[in-house]
């Protein structure tokens, strides 16, 4: 028995919906990454502190925390691990001198005194500093987060600038004030649970597991930058780690001079650390960072949306079946002699041409697997981040993730796209291998060229967003040993499984398309303004997670704007698919895939409103081509997913349409 588009299986659906909202509500309160442990430090243990790579929203180009003259630690740079989606991100992680002991407060630590600055090393820290260039640290994985106050309200900050410029004066800041908060553990118990929420709850730890011992675990890193003028000549004795001689005072009442950056001379660095007992447990600790300042998601807002839209897609739906119902019915009730009559018009008349295969079958059938790859690729992810499997905790782990899931759904890619050229040309199996090689190649091939220009650009800026040389070769490798055999497979369980037969057979002689009074493709264009409603609101969060670095984590949340996305999109390519053949117009194909994939449009036009109001800012060329290229991709792959959605809908719906009338 045929089933209607969108019809969800009722008390599972509802259940799973509101375990997705409650998920994201609770991360609010916390956050837990399953299957991660906290990690105990012995009073006085060494702790060391990371440097990730320096980030500015003014040019949106990374480079490396040393490209600036910083001190170093003793035993040199290191870097540290770093997973496939931090390297696509721009992440360079690497050792720092910064050293604290475990729940020992330290002052007045003098750290290093840089060389003199050069000409080139005095011209790249004034631009840096001009373009408002951040320093991002980080402790046990926590980033260092620092509160400002402005107009009675407390901001808060991942990282803090590199300097700042009064007049044509630059300044640097050389001395840290870090406060590390820290929960007691005794030993006894330990948060070792699966899931995310504020209420979880603690298993007994196994005595014989010494992973955990009795000390302190950090539940927040906080640092208050500073300009201080340092004796160069006083400190020019001192060891690393040494005890600056004199009091270093940053507070408004008893600072002194700040120090300016100048070629020739040097710059002093310092810092010291508070530690502070805090009740703040280990679940809890990115709480801070999940309530940053523009971050926080308009609840009622978006719900209200999500309300609108469904309630309007659910009109549109009920008019929609009702019609098709009503002409079912009045079709079943003619006899013969009535539909034979010329005069008849609507969309019985084109039931010898309904089925006649699209121009340019081929890339319509690959674009077709293309889209069900990426968008089975952002279901998975989607999913497993709202379960709380991909959290801002472990940086990089949803790039990753993403790329994984995209490799593994080649099989579905292939399989679809070559069955249904198979249905496209009445059953022929004959050049399958065709198809599939070109759905292994077609968006990839297309996101491969966009990222090499880019990636040229980054190379040319020197920035650390470029893709090294042995990663191009690690995700061609894994394009053509993962990706292209996986889609090949699927190509070839496509080729045996049996097509889809057509219920009415295709006349040879096209029947000729009555003049209309609007441009058919006027309408398809217009049709991506409903889906475009429905994820608007998520789309500004989203993107300022990106382009801003705010912290996104209301995955549950995008979930269910996914699932109503891919209701809408249906819907409307139903409702154009109907139109058109109540018209006469049997070309329907290309239009239902256009009808909903052209929400990409709107989602471009908004990328660039977005540029011009939200990162009006953005400096230089290169990050202006940077922020195309990265949308244009980012498009490209919505209006493939969105297309395939309505042309498979509206396949489903002429086929059922066609088969459930008598017909001569």
């Amino acid at each position: 028995m045929a089933t209607g588009v969108g019809v969800w299986p009722g008390f599972g659906m509802w259940v799973l919906i509101m375990a997705l909202i409650l998920g994201s509500t609770h991360n609010t309160n916390a956050f837990y990454l399953p299957g991660s442990y906290p990690h105990s430090y012995p009073q006085g243990s060494d702790l060391w502190v990371k440097v990730n790579s320096l980030t500015s929203v003014e040019t949106e180009l990374p480079y490396s925390y040393y490209s600036l003259p910083f001190c170093k630690p003793l035993d040199g740079v290191k870097d540290m691990a770093e997973n496939l989606g931090e390297l696509l991100m721009g992440d360079r992680i690497e050792s720092s001198p910064y050293r604290f002991r475990m729940n020992v407060n330290e002052s007045e630590i003098y750290l290093c005194n840089t060389t003199t600055l050069g000409a080139e090393q005095f011209k790249v820290l004034k631009h840096r500093i001009d373009n408002l260039y951040q320093v991002n640290l980080m402790l046990d994985n926590l980033p260092a987060i620092r509160y400002t106050k402005q107009d009675n309200f407390s901001l808060r900050w991942t990282g803090f600038p590199v300097g700042f410029r009064v007049d044509k004066t630059h300044y640097v800041f050389n001395h840290l004030k870090f406060t590390v908060l820290v929960h007691r553990y005794d030993g006894d118990s330990v948060s070792k649970a699966i899931g995310t929420g504020d209420g979880i709850d603690t298993m007994p730890v196994d005595s014989k597991d010494r992973s955990m011992t009795p000390g302190f675990m950090v539940v927040g890193f906080e640092v208050v930058p500073c300009s201080y003028q340092h004796n160069i000549e006083a400190s020019s004795n001192l060891k690393m780690y040494g005890k600056y001689p004199t009091a270093i005072d940053c507070s408004p009442s008893g600072r002194g001079p700040y120090q300016a950056v100048k070629e020739g001379h040097p710059i002093a660095f310092s810092y010291e650390v508070a530690f502070v007992e805090s009740d703040i447990r280990w679940p809890s600790r990115w709480d801070a960072y999940l309530k940053m300042e523009g971050a926080r998601v308009h609840w009622f807002s978006i719900l209200n949306s999500l309300m609108v839209i469904s309630f309007l897609a659910g009109i549109v739906l009920v008019i929609f079946l009702r019609t098709v119902r009503r002409d079912l019915t009045r079709y079943e009730e003619l006899d013969k002699e009535a539909q034979m009559n010329e005069e008849l018009s609507g969309w019985k008349l084109v039931v010898g041409d309904v089925f006649r295969s699209p121009a340019h079958s081929e890339l319509l059938c690959v674009m077709v697997g293309n889209g069900v790859q990426i968008l089975g690729m952002a279901v998975v992810t989607i999913l497993f981040a709202a379960f709380g499997f991909m959290s801002p905790a472990s940086r990089g782990t949803l790039i990753t993730g993403m790329l994984f899931f995209y490799l593994v759904l080649g099989v579905a890619a292939g399989y679809v796209a070559v069955r249904m050229w198979r249905t496209a040309k009445g059953g022929d199996h004959r050049g399958w291998k065709s198809i599939s090689w070109r759905v292994a190649c077609f968006f990839p091939g297309i996101a491969f060229l966009i990222l090499t220009v880019l990636n040229f650009l980054l190379w040319g800026s020197q920035s650390t967003g470029a893709i090294p040389i042995y990663l191009f070769i690690v995700l061609l490798a894994l394009w053509f040993c993962i990706s292209v055999p996986l889609t090949l497979l699927g190509g070839f369980f496509g080729a045996k499984a049996p097509h889809i037969e057509y219920p009415v057979r295709t006349n040879q002689i096209p029947r000729e398309i009555p003049p209309q009074k609007y441009p058919s493709w006027l309408l398809v264009l217009g049709a991506g303004t409903l889906p475009f409603g429905t994820l608007f609101i998520e789309l500004f969060f989203i993107m300022s997670s990106i382009w801003l670095g705010r912290v996104y984590y209301v995955f549950g949340f995008l979930f269910i704007v996914l699932i109503l996305l891919v209701v809408v999109c249906a819907e409307v390519s139903l409702v154009l698919t109907y139109m058109h053949l109540c018209v006469e117009d049997w070309k329907w194909w290309w239009k239902a895939f256009f009808a909903s994939g052209s929400v990409s449009i709107y989602i471009f036009l908004y990328s660039l409103n977005y540029l011009v109001f939200y990162l009006r800012s953005l400096s230089g060329p290169v990050s202006a081509a940077l922020y195309i290229g990265y949308s244009l991709l980012m498009v490209f792959a919505i209006m493939l997913a969105t297309g395939t959605i309505g042309l498979l809908a509206s396949f489903w719906f002429v086929h059922y349409l066609f088969s459930s009338v008598k017909l001569d």
